[in-house]
């Protein structure tokens, strides 16, 4: 008989036809924090994607922008600096945080990119200024308890949340003054404080749903936090 198979995702509902592949030798329960080759492809390929879309988006050198105002090559390198640190941070320790909290319950899981998703973030990225962040998801494969889900899902947000707090107090501190220090700071707490809330959202493609489905009181305190901290940071440092 074959095993039960749950499916996670932090972002959206992956098809499970498009991306439960699984490789020769990668389907064993891993220890926290071990990788796949396959794994470590999807996540680097996400995050170049995500740096570009950000660095071109974020410095006016969309090609909406570009037609008012021209290339801005020093924007644009200071903008990949600043992307790939906010990226890496949020992206990568968001998703990181999933994985590992699930591999903490004994459940095979990897991180998967999503095609569409990674292609529309790079095209809105390269035409327009805004992104969207969807780049794939972790996904896990086991039984599971509501408890131990609603834990998975708390664990990126959560982690998000702590950075966003953190960089906030050292921007507040130290980095007040106008430098490439600041901008580096300033998108890592906003970045940070927008995935931990719109990730909370208590929609059913999001980790929210699944938090409030394990516990009311525990959603509604982190929720509430994550976005007066997100409004806090885009007051205070934009």
């Amino acid at each position: 008989m074959s095993p039960e198979r749950k499916i996670y995702t932090s972002f959206h509902d992956i098809p499970p036809r498009e991306y439960m592949y699984f490789p020769k030798g990668t389907i064993e329960l891993g220890n926290p924090g071990e990788f796949s080759r396959l794994e470590i492809t999807h996540l680097l390929i996400s995050i170049i994607v995500l740096t570009i879309a950000f660095s071109f988006a974020l410095t006016s050198n969309n090609l909406i922008e570009l037609y008012y105002s021209g290339f801005k090559l020093n924007r644009l390198v200071i903008g990949i600096i600043k992307s790939f640190l906010g990226v890496i941070i949020a992206f990568f320790g968001h998703e990181l945080s999933h994985k590992i909290m699930a591999q903490k319950y004994r459940l095979w899981s990897e991180y998967r990119m999503n095609n569409k998703g990674i292609i529309i973030a790079l095209i809105l990225g390269l035409l327009t200024p805004i992104v969207f962040a969807a780049p794939g998801a972790v996904i896990f494969r086991g039984k599971v308890r509501i408890f131990e889900m609603g834990l998975i899902a708390l664990s990126g947000p959560l982690a998000n949340i702590v950075i966003a707090f953190i960089s906030f107090i050292l921007y507040l501190v130290f980095f007040i003054e106008v430098s490439v220090l600041n901008e580096i700071l300033a998108f890592i707490c906003l970045i940070n404080s927008v995935i931990a809330t719109y990730n909370l959202l208590p929609l059913k493609i999001f980790d929210g749903y699944k938090i409030l489905k394990w516990n009311q009181n525990i959603w509604l305190v982190t929720f509430i936090g994550s976005f007066i901290l997100m409004i806090a940071i885009i007051i205070r440092v934009f």
